[in-house]
């Protein structure tokens, strides 16, 4: 089932309660529901058959019209959108901002930080992923993405600890989990000692990136950070 599908059927579920049938058993028509939601009388009757074969609405069809009520499974949706909108709504922070960059030839440090093992040990049990020796890095361009990117800084993130080794001290990296291109899971990461400015974006992820995405330089790439809650 499409997620289109899923918001009609959770829709008309809000519908049905805005006439009380979460509390009771509701006597309305095709008619009338379809005046409700703004659809034809036809495709509130098909609603009506699908959310009632999914277990989410009992019905009884009468000569005068559909006696309805919304069942406990039908209830629980609603609780769990109720739930959603109340997170999204209170949280101290946006649930994720999306930042667009394009694609360049960096300096190849990436993969000479991943590859140390202190650092790497704890991207995997932080992050819950080992990542591919490297980083994509992005340029910012737009002053939105560069004004996002400054605001991100604000907000909690995952700490990779930094260490010392008896050559020089490598010191603390701040990340954020992300969605590259909404098809691969991977992280945001800020070095604090980093030979970029604030215009570069580096992306970790456990598969190689410009392979995964067939990625180019100059291509745009859109990254979906997810803030902490």
């Amino acid at each position: 089932m499409t997620s289109k599908q899923e918001w009609q059927h959770i829709y008309t579920l809000i519908k049905l309660a805005e006439m009380g049938a979460h509390r009771r058993t509701t006597k309305t028509s095709t008619e009338y529901l379809a005046e409700k939601l703004g659809i034809s009388q036809q495709t509130a009757s098909r609603q009506l058959i699908e959310l009632e074969r999914r277990g989410l609405i009992q019905r009884t069809i009468t000569s005068e019209g559909s006696l309805i009520k919304i069942t406990d499974a039908g209830v629980e949706e609603l609780q769990k959108l109720h739930v959603n909108l109340r997170f999204l709504l209170e949280a101290t922070y946006p649930p994720s901002i999306t930042l667009e960059g394009t694609v360049f030839t960096g300096l190849g440090e990436g993969a000479y930080y991943i590859l140390k093992e202190p650092y790497r040990r704890q991207f995997i049990e932080k992050l819950g992923f080992d990542p591919y020796p490297g980083t994509l890095n992005l340029k910012l361009t737009t002053d939105y993405d560069l004004k996002a990117r400054t605001e991100l800084e604000a907000y909690p993130a995952i700490e990779i600890q930094g260490f010392k080794n008896e050559d020089r001290t490598f010191g603390l990296v701040k990340c954020y989990p992300a969605k590259i291109d909404n098809k691969v899971k991977g992280a945001l990461v800020f070095a604090l000692r980093s030979h970029y400015d604030k215009t570069v974006l580096e992306v970790i992820a456990p598969v190689y990136l410009r392979k995964q995405l067939n990625l180019k330089d100059g291509h745009k790439v859109k990254v979906e950070v997810f803030t902490l809650p």
